[in-house]
C-alpha cells in the first residue's frame, strides 16, 4: 500500500509537470484561459525602449486589451528570443535550420522590430507586416568611403554598395538582421568583425565610432534614430539588402493567435491608431517608405 501511494504520488507529480509544460506553449484559447499575453521584446531602437514603452510594446499592449487579457513584457535578446518562444534553440548550418534542446518557454509572441528572414520563416509563423525596413552600410563621417550614386535599380545600388566594402573591416552581429550571412557577405573575403560584447544592436554605432571596425550595418529604423543621435558623426553609404518587412512572430502552431493579431493590426491601421504610434516613435520614417505607410491593410 505504501509503495502504491508513493507511485501514485509520483505519477501525480509527473502528470502535473507535463500539464504545466504543455500549458506554456499556448494558442489563443489557452492565452484567454490563462488571462495573460506574454510579449517577448528586445531593447532595440524604439520598438522596445527598455523603459516600458515603444512601438511594439504599445501595439502588443493594445492587442492584449483587445483579447481581454493582461499584458506582460518579457525582456529577451536576439540570441535567445526564439528559444524563449519555442523552448528550443536554433542551429543554422550549411543552409539548414534545426531546433535542439529543451528550454523554458517564456513568451507567446515576439514583437521587437523582428525582421522577416527566410530561415526564421522555416520555424516561425509571422503576422502581416508591422513595419518596413532595409539594411544599410554605415561609415563614420570622416571615412574616405563616399555614398553611392543612385542606380538604375535597387539591385545595382546593392552591388555598388557592397563594392565599397573592399578591404575595409565590417562590424556585424550574427543571428540578427545584421548577420552577414543574410546578405552574401560571408565567404567572399570581407573582413568581418563579429560584435560579441553584447547582443544589443543599439551598440553598433558607438562601437563603430570607437574604432572596432571601419564600417557597420544598420537597418533603416535604427539608422533613422542614430543619424539624429550621432548627428554629423556617421553617414549612410547605400543599401546592402532588398526592402524588408518586420512583423510579429508566433510559434507555428499558434495560428489562431496570429490570425487574431492580424485582425487587430488591420483595425488599428484603419482607425489611425497605428499611424499615431509611428509618428510618435519614428518621426520622419515615412519619407523612406511612403508606399508602405500609404497602404491601408
Amino acid at each position: 500500500m505504501i509503495r502504491f501511494r508513493k507511485s501514485k504520488l509520483l505519477l501525480g507529480v509527473l502528470i502535473g509537470m507535463f500539464a504545466t509544460t504543455a500549458a506554456l506553449a499556448a494558442d489563443l484559447d489557452q492565452i484567454k484561459a490563462r488571462g495573460e499575453l506574454r510579449h517577448l521584446g528586445i531593447r532595440y531602437a524604439n520598438f522596445v525602449t527598455g523603459s516600458g514603452d515603444g512601438l511594439d510594446v504599445e501595439i502588443m499592449r493594445g492587442f492584449a486589451q483587445r483579447l481581454g487579457v493582461g499584458y506582460k513584457l518579457v525582456y529577451s535578446d536576439f540570441y535567445t528570443v526564439i528559444r524563449d518562444l519555442l523552448g528550443k534553440d536554433v542551429m543554422r548550418q550549411a543552409g539548414h535550420v534545426a531546433l535542439t534542446g529543451d528550454f523554458p518557454i517564456k513568451g507567446d509572441v515576439i514583437a521587437t522590430g523582428f525582421t522577416v528572414l527566410p530561415w526564421r520563416q522555416e520555424i516561425l509563423t509571422y503576422s502581416a507586416p508591422t513595419f518596413p525596413s532595409q539594411v544599410l552600410l554605415i561609415a563614420p563621417s570622416a571615412s574616405s568611403a563616399q555614398p553611392i550614386k543612385e542606380g538604375a535599380t535597387l539591385s545595382d545600388e546593392i552591388k555598388d554598395t557592397k563594392q565599397l566594402i573592399g578591404s575595409r573591416s565590417l562590424l556585424v552581429m550574427e543571428r540578427t538582421c545584421l548577420d552577414p550571412a543574410n546578405y552574401g557577405l560571408t565567404g567572399v573575403g570581407v573582413d568581418l568583425k563579429m560584435y560579441a560584447r553584447s547582443t544589443n544592436l543599439n551598440e553598433m554605432v558607438p562601437a563603430l565610432l570607437n574604432g572596432d571596425a571601419q564600417l557597420t550595418l544598420l537597418d533603416v529604423p535604427d539608422a533613422v534614430l542614430d543619424l539624429r543621435k550621432w548627428a554629423g558623426q556617421i553617414k549612410v553609404l547605400g543599401p546592402v539588402s532588398e526592402r524588408q518587412t518586420l512583423a510579429a512572430a508566433f510559434p507555428r502552431d499558434a495560428v489562431k493567435l496570429r490570425d487574431a493579431f492580424n485582425v487587430y493590426l488591420r483595425d488599428i491601421r484603419a482607425d489611425g491608431t497605428y499611424d499615431r504610434l509611428v509618428d510618435k516613435y519614428y518621426p520622419g520614417i515615412r519619407r523612406f517608405f511612403p508606399d508602405f505607410f500609404d497602404k491601408k491593410v
